[in-house]
């Protein structure tokens, strides 16, 4: 793990309070499923990890608005979610009930009985999610503060004081 990563890691840890049971060091083994559509690279153009680009880069992920990667192709379901919720970002929650059913979540969400993920993976609740997350917000040092709980839906993020 580089220092960059570290450090980050360490500034999240205090930050994170919905995923905190999760383990960042097994995300990062875990992240290994996401790897063949995902990298991450952060805003220098550091490559974090390598890997595809079927899928969106997820650097800084957690607190990013929804389908808004400047130059990446998302889904029309994805979009169409993007423009129901025009104020959202992606949290701790939104994201995990995402990696659970990608389809049923923009379903539900953009207002389109019919939408479709590209995602094809889905990721079943338990520790191995738990862990991907409490990774995914060490490597999203933009993240604002995380609601404690949550039921998914997406939400614009908080008010800042």
């Amino acid at each position: 793990m580089n220092s960059k990563l570290i450090v980050t890691l360490a500034a999240i840890s205090f930050a994170a309070p919905a995923f905190a049971e999760g383990d960042p060091v097994a995300g990062e083994r875990e992240y290994n499923k996401c790897r063949a559509c995902h990298m991450i690279q952060d805003d220098d153009g550091n490559t974090i990890i390598q890997g595809g680009r079927t899928g969106p880069n997820m650097w800084n992920i957690i607190g990013s608005p929804l389908s808004a990667e400047e130059g990446f192709r998302y889904s029309p379901g994805a979009q169409e979610l993007a423009e129901a919720h025009p104020d959202a970002v992606w949290d701790v929650h939104s994201l995990a009930a995402y990696l659970t059913d990608p389809n049923g979540y923009l379903q539900e969400h953009s207002g389109n009985a019919s939408a479709r993920s590209a995602m094809t993976f889905r990721m079943p609740d338990g520790a191995g999610k738990d862990n991907l997350i409490a990774y995914l917000l060490t490597i999203s040092p933009d993240a604002p503060e995380q609601p404690e709980e949550s039921d998914g839906a997406p939400l614009p993020p908080p008010e800042e004081e």
